[in-house]
């Protein structure tokens, strides 16, 4: 009985063909070559097929000379490879030169070194319908170099990969050229967005347009075909004798119109079908338009970025049709009697779509539960044991959310997790010091561990100090200790979620900041520069997330009654919000995901800084001169009060209406 040697069986087709392989028993021993890092996993599979005895791991990497297959293996597989099944190449058209070199070419060139030195009996390839590049018109399996141009990387590396198997005498050869392969089309099964599956997200967002009829350009045809038939029709060409030399169109018979294709999955996700074509004339216009706009610097860049929002590579738009049409006669003679054919795409469209929106869909993390904005999400709070931490992490969780409180003391933090729970709710506790790397390090571990995910967070743990610089002088570690939470903490925990967060494509940061980074605000020099380090910070870092679907929100709190401004004394006269009230911004904030939150006084005194700084800077003087730095600063905490305690000068009492909410 033959041996078989495959390469690429972690991959798409190579799953599917190897465990059909299994089920055959008219087949030896198959010899499964993997890269060491890759064993483990290959190892899980094969423990799944039929007969998994059969299997024997053989340690390699396409990059290596002879695979990298040691001599005394190689020794042992010696006359027992009667089929060596090439299937491993990087099939992606977004991939380098260097990429798609190093795995197609040197790869089959290695491959070829080492079906020679093993005495193959035959070197089956597996290539592509690409080989054929921008030949219109038919393309027979017996076609090959005919002076095409071929567009990218793939195409290049895989038409080299081609030749080489073709010029090579030591070994037997025969060529396979599957189209476009997408999932199994009774499971859904695929491993990667490629192909068609590139277009599912922007057909994902048109599910929620009317379903009105469309008009849309002519775009040519396409060839797609799914894995299973691909690795049941390789299987059984691969077995048959006397096709030595030979090359298979792995193909649908007929040309596949891109719109039908198109209009197959939008009915799957019940989006807007195309309903009218317009003609070729006016349809090659608009495609000529769109190639021009490689060459506008303004137009291109607008079109990459609109395109990267739906996370289509640019290079799909020259990718999309064949100007080819595969003949398969050859193919279709050999597979006459085995049953295999290709099913019609609208009949497994919908299985394709299920799958996808499981298991694929870039965006799905984006997806909400069924009661809001906030329905499952998991959401960091810090600062989560007291004033607006604790009120938020309440209306989080009234909201469906699930909160992870974050503070330093374990017992207040249970506190407001039994009252979450009591109310119908769920909450973790997370005792942390924010200003330690190794214990944020830990903290997110153990969060994904125990939730599989981070939905959002909340920077909202602070520290603020209130005194002039004059007696600021000597005290330096003011503005480390305000930096370490403030900032440093803030920007610790924000690197530590952000790789989970860009992995899912999806998460919302939300920074409570200060009413007073919009204005100047005297005797928060420590407190304010922090949170304006914090601010910009959470700019630049959104527009480097932006691709991810990672967003930022920063709120210019106003003043708060929480017992951080407990020590102030005078702000007992003060107008505040309550911590409910502040909750309620942080809440805003989550559910709308907008740049920015804060008050109407916050973006008035924003305004009058810009126009007319010289004028704040003396007003911001008369609050340094009338609100004195409390005693617990180190100041004599005396102000002129009216009648009563908490009753403030005429003057001060005219400031802080003007400016309300801001932090004298």
């Amino acid at each position: 009985m033959p041996g078989y040697l495959v390469t690429g069986a972690t991959g798409l087709i190579g799953r599917h063909f190897t465990r059909l392989l299994l089920e055959r028993q008219d087949v030896d021993q198959v010899y499964l070559l993997v890269r060491a890092s890759s064993r483990d996993r290959l190892a899980r599979l094969v423990a799944g097929w039929p007969d998994p005895g059969r299997v024997t791991l053989v340690t390699g990497d396409l990059s290596k000379e002879h695979l990298g297959v040691e001599e005394d293996v190689r020794d042992e597989l010696r006359g027992k490879v009667d089929h060596l099944v090439h299937l491993a190449a990087l099939y992606d058209l977004t991939a380098t030169d260097e990429e798609s070199i190093r795995a197609n070419v040197e790869g089959t060139r290695n491959v070829v070194e080492l079906a020679a030195d093993l005495h193959a009996g035959c070197l089956h390839h597996v290539s592509s319908v690409a080989v054929a590049g921008d030949h219109e018109g038919v393309f027979t399996e017996d076609m090959f170099d005919v002076g095409q141009r071929l567009p990218t990387p793939y195409h290049r590396t895989k038409f080299e990969a081609e030749r080489l198997v073709r010029q090579q005498h030591d070994v037997p050869w025969r060529v396979y050229r599957p189209a476009v392969v997408v999932g199994h089309s009774e499971t859904g099964e695929m491993d990667k967005v490629d192909g068609p599956y590139y277009l599912f997200t922007a057909i994902n967002r048109l599910g929620s347009v009317p379903n009105v009829p469309l008009a849309g350009p002519d775009l040519g045809d396409t060839n797609i075909v799914p894995v299973d038939f691909v690795a049941k029709a390789l299987l059984e060409l691969t077995t048959k004798p006397n096709l030595d030399g030979c090359t298979f169109h792995l193909v649908s018979p007929e040309p596949q119109p891109v719109v039908s294709v198109y209009n197959a999955f939008a009915r799957a996700a019940g989006a807007p079908t195309i309903n009218v074509q317009l003609d070729k004339r006016l349809s090659g216009g608009i495609m000529r338009l769109l190639k021009l706009s490689e060459n506008v610097p303004g137009v291109s860049l607008a079109r990459d970025a609109f395109l990267a929002r739906l996370g289509i590579p640019p290079v799909l738009l020259e990718t999309l049709s064949f100007p080819s049409v595969f003949a398969s006669a050859a193919t279709r003679k050999e597979l006459a009697t085995s049953g295999i054919d290709v099913p019609r795409i609208e009949d497994y469209a919908p299985v394709l779509w299920r799958y996808w929106r499981e298991h694929l869909d870039p965006f799905r993390a984006r997806k909400h539960g069924s009661r809001g904005e906030l329905d499952g999400r998991r959401v960091i709070i810090t600062g989560a044991s007291s004033g607006i931490g604790r009120a938020t992490a309440l209306k989080v969780a009234a909201e469906g959310g699930v909160p992870l409180l974050v503070a330093r003391r374990r017992h207040e933090l249970e506190e407001v997790r039994d009252e979450i729970v009591a109310a119908g709710g769920s909450a973790s506790v997370y005792p942390a010091d924010l200003t330690d790397d190794e214990t944020v390090n830990k903290l997110v571990k153990q969060i994904i561990d125990e939730h599989g995910r981070i939905d959002m967070l909340v920077n909202n743990a602070g520290r603020s100090i209130r005194r002039s610089i004059s007696l600021s002088y000597d005290r330096f570690h003011d503005y480390e200790r305000a930096m370490a939470i403030n900032y440093f903490g803030a920007v610790r925990l924000i690197l530590a979620v952000l790789p989970y967060m860009s992995e899912r494509k999806f998460g919302h940061i939300v920074n409570v900041s200060s009413i007073g980074v919009q204005g100047i605000a005297p005797r928060f020099s420590a407190y304010v520069a922090s949170k304006a380090a914090l601010d910009y910070f959470s700019k630049i870092a959104a527009t480097e997330t932006h691709g991810d679907g990672i967003t930022f929100t920063t709120i210019h709190m106003p003043l708060v009654r929480t017992p951080m401004i407990r020590p102030t004394k005078i702000y007992d006269a003060f107008p505040t919000k309550s911590p409910n009230e502040a909750a309620e911004m942080v809440l805003r904030a989550l559910k709308e995901r907008p740049k920015h939150i804060g008050t109407p006084e916050g973006y008035l005194i924003q305004a009058a800084y810009t126009f007319l700084p010289g004028l704040v800077d003396a007003v911001a003087y008369e609050g340094y001169r009338i609100f004195p730095d409390s005693a617990a600063a180190g100041g004599t905490g005396e102000i002129k009060l009216g009648k009563g305690e908490r009753r403030l000068s005429k003057a001060a009492t005219r400031l802080v209406k003007l400016t309300r909410g801001f932090h004298w």
